[in-house]
């Protein structure tokens, strides 16, 4: 089974010299995403020039800060100068990272998602032009740019799912419990078959939040501080894992909300480390990994280090999770 990886900023290596360990440890795709100060088309341009052959994709640049053709002219490029697979990866982001960082009012997200993973599949398309008449974008008379570039959807809520069922190539689920998320592409599959799509070819690739240490308690502590940071910060992760944990998810959002992050920290359960990441000794987390891989709605496991990590631990985790050491 393929497994890919998103880039944690290390201080000790440059995104290229990350990326090529990866591929070195036998990751089939490197993954990068941003917010402030951070560019994923530039930071994945620069990896495609240390990789040979591994698939490169963005998870996620939202919907709203670049026009459809933007990112369709962006993925394009990427894909000429990269060795292996471009995949878009988008989303609609926060409302806190649209409005209070872009400007832009986060006005109809999922609308935007439709449209934009229609409008980049048909910009890529590599033949005629394109015309398109949508609820939020109309375009004329361009002509398509020659590249290969699936779409992906960070969905979490029906309707999310539903445009990608109806748009998507692939689905990058976020905080979705994984014991969940063959219950959850019911949705996705549905929608496909309704719109003459056939949903086995939507691949599936979750986060992994994943953290490896000698010390089981440090890793189950990052996963921690990674699921109170999401939980806290958007309502679309939040109700993710309300809908296995909902007591657990509005004390987490509520202390958050009002500063108590360590508190929020807290509130995250042993269960919820359990359903929602792969934390550990290596052993441990090796097994859960392969649980997680294993189960029939995962295509594409990515293992995502938290941002909070220190270099240690997430050179630790790469490392022992990476698919030539399992």
């Amino acid at each position: 089974m393929p497994q890919g990886a998103l880039l944690h900023d290390l201080e000790s290596a440059a995104p290229p010299d990350l990326a090529a360990r990866l591929e070195s440890l036998g990751y089939d795709s490197v993954w990068t995403g941003e917010l402030w100060g951070t560019d994923a088309f530039v930071r994945l341009t620069n990896v495609a020039h240390a990789v040979d052959d591994v698939d490169l994709g963005t998870a996620i640049v939202n919907v709203f800060s670049r026009s459809p053709a933007v990112l369709a002219g962006a993925a394009a490029e990427l894909d000429d100068v990269a060795g292996g697979e471009v995949r878009l990866g988008i989303g609609a982001s926060t409302p806190k990272a649209v409005e209070d960082l872009h400007g832009v009012a986060y006005d109809r997200p999922v609308r935007r998602i439709h449209e934009t993973g229609e409008l980049v599949k048909a910009y890529t398309a590599g033949e005629g032009r394109v015309d398109y008449d949508g609820e939020l974008f109309s375009v004329q008379d361009f002509p398509t740019l020659d590249a290969d570039v699936p779409v992906y959807t960070a969905a979490l809520g029906p309707a999310a799912r539903r445009a990608t069922g109806r748009v998507a190539d692939g689905w990058l689920p976020h905080n979705i419990p994984f014991e969940g998320l063959e219950d959850a592409f019911e949705t996705v599959a549905e929608t496909a078959e309704s719109a003459g799509r056939d949903p086995d070819s939507i691949t599936v690739a979750p986060y992994v939040p994943a953290a490896v240490s000698d010390d089981p308690e440090e890793a189950h502590a990052a996963v921690r501080g990674h699921l109170a940071y999401y939980v806290g910060s958007g309502e679309g992760y939040r109700q993710a894992v309300a809908s296995a944990f909902p007591d657990e998810a509005d004390a987490i959002a509520d202390a958050w909300h009002e500063g108590n992050r360590g508190d929020a920290r807290a509130a995250v359960t042993d269960e919820m480390v359990e359903a929602l990441g792969v934390s550990g000794t290596p052993a441990m987390a090796r097994d859960r990994l392969d649980e997680v891989a294993a189960l029939d709605a995962v295509d594409e496991p990515l293992v995502v280090v938290p941002a909070a990590a220190d270099d240690e631990l997430a050179e630790r985790t790469y490392e022992e999770l990476a698919p030539e050491g399992r």
